[in-house]
């Protein structure tokens, strides 16, 4: 089991009136700047950083950082910035990043040089995730949302053998040329860092996954979504010729600890405007969606319409608290609690890879501190745990450098524990 740490890293020095007076009441993209306080921002970044610095000194195994650009709901947007940060101050956590967003990128040759600095400041600790990115992204960078995937891919493919291949070469794309591709700085970690793709129900996004034996993090998604898309990425893998495992999963999950299930249910109503916003105004559609960003494929819509959906309780304006409590759709509790309600949810969910969600919205520095001291004594021993009785590795419990390792899951499925001294 891995089990990573995140924060969104809100602003929340502003007002419901004041995304009311934003062009259609939105509080990404168009919301403006003259909102931020740097002298807030200020503050804030190194708070969140003093976070992620006590979270690897309690043990969490990896440190994940995300990157949204035109909101306060993300103050991340330059999280390689923060990575190459957290490489220097930080020992033994990953620095798991889910993830750039190739699609908005003219030059990921510059990317390729980022990413091997902080490889190398860290001895070693990048997962180096990439995204697609919201229709934000593409909307305040002028990228045309109807190549979207296809930039992602060839982004990608350049980046990996730019690891990979000695240069200098050539790269003739159909959306980016170079005549020289030679980035001097390398990668620490051979062949490459490990590749993690984040997403809530993306069926192209899966099955790019299988393809290249990534692992697939669902971010908050619908348990029965879930379990549709783990299936269409078995069948996908299975045209690879591999089994994939719980290394291939994982799950990201609001939760707060408290001393007591009164206090953390109070604190964690703070999570509640955290991906929406301070007032949850709904967001436009083409804002997040605009024409052309969804897959155009008639074969992928088919498996997309198959896929169950339940009431997704995400922190949206519709999605009462009380609800969200009931359903699990945070863990909340005292140490106890949030152990038995993470036990119930890896035995159904079978994730290798758990990202615990321990602050957003308006949720204070002390009481997230707290959630991350009473996690590394008490929550996380007590989930490895867990995930050695379930038989749930993680990805760094396999050794082909793609996250899966037929020869790991049969020895898990045999009983061999490889936790054991």
């Amino acid at each position: 089991m891995f089990i990573m740490r995140f924060t969104e890293r809100p602003y929340m020095d502003y007002k419901e009136e004041d995304v009311r007076g934003s062009y259609r009441s939105a509080v990404r993209l168009t919301f403006s700047n003259k909102n931020f306080d740097p002298d807030i921002g200020a503050r804030e970044y190194n708070r969140f950083l003093d976070e992620y610095e006590y979270s690897d000194e309690v043990g969490f195994d990896g440190l994940m950082l995300n990157e949204h650009h035109n909101t306060p709901t993300c103050m991340g947007a330059t999280m390689n910035i923060e990575a190459g940060i957290l490489a220097r101050i930080t020992k033994k956590a990953k620095i798991v990043l889910l993830g750039n967003p190739l699609p908005i990128l003219d030059n990921p040759i510059r990317l390729a040089e980022e990413m091997a600095m902080i490889d190398m400041i860290s001895r070693g600790r990048l997962v180096s995730g990439f995204v697609r990115g919201t229709g934000v992204e593409s909307l305040a960078t002028n990228v045309p949302p109807v190549f979207n995937r296809e930039r992602f891919e060839e982004a990608h493919d350049l980046i990996v053998k730019i690891w990979t291949t000695p240069g200098p070469f050539r790269w003739e794309g159909k959306h980016l040329q170079f005549r020289v591709v030679n980035p001097f700085e390398r990668v620490k970690q051979k062949p490459h860092p490990q590749v993690w793709i984040p997403g809530v129900s993306s069926v192209e996004s899966i099955i790019f996954c299988a393809k290249h034996h990534y692992p697939y993090i669902f971010l908050e998604t619908d348990r029965n979504q879930q379990a549709d898309l783990m299936k269409l990425y078995d069948e996908s893998a299975a045209e690879q010729g591999y089994k994939p495992g719980p290394q291939n999963f994982g799950y990201l999950i609001r939760t707060m600890v408290a001393d007591t299930n009164e206090q953390a249910q109070e604190i964690a109503k703070g999570f509640m405007v955290g991906n929406a916003g301070v007032g949850r105004l709904p967001m436009p559609t083409e804002f997040m969606n605009p024409v052309g960003y969804n897959s155009r494929d008639a074969r992928t819509k088919r498996m997309q319409a198959a896929i169950r959906r339940d009431r997704f309780f995400g922190g949206t304006d519709s999605a009462q608290y009380e609800d969200i409590l009931k359903n699990d759709r945070y863990i909340v509790g005292d140490p106890k609690t949030a152990i038995q309600k993470y036990r119930t949810m890896l035995e159904t969910t079978r994730v290798g890879i758990l990202g615990p969600w321990t602050n957003d919205g308006d949720i204070g520095f002390d009481d997230s501190m707290r959630c991350i001291k009473l996690m590394g004594q008490e929550v996380i021993p007590a989930l490895r745990e867990i995930a050695k009785e379930l038989a749930l590795p993680g990805p760094f419990e396999t050794n082909d450098g793609t996250g899966y390792n037929p020869a790991s899951w049969k020895n898990f499925k045999a009983g061999i524990d490889p936790f054991a001294k």
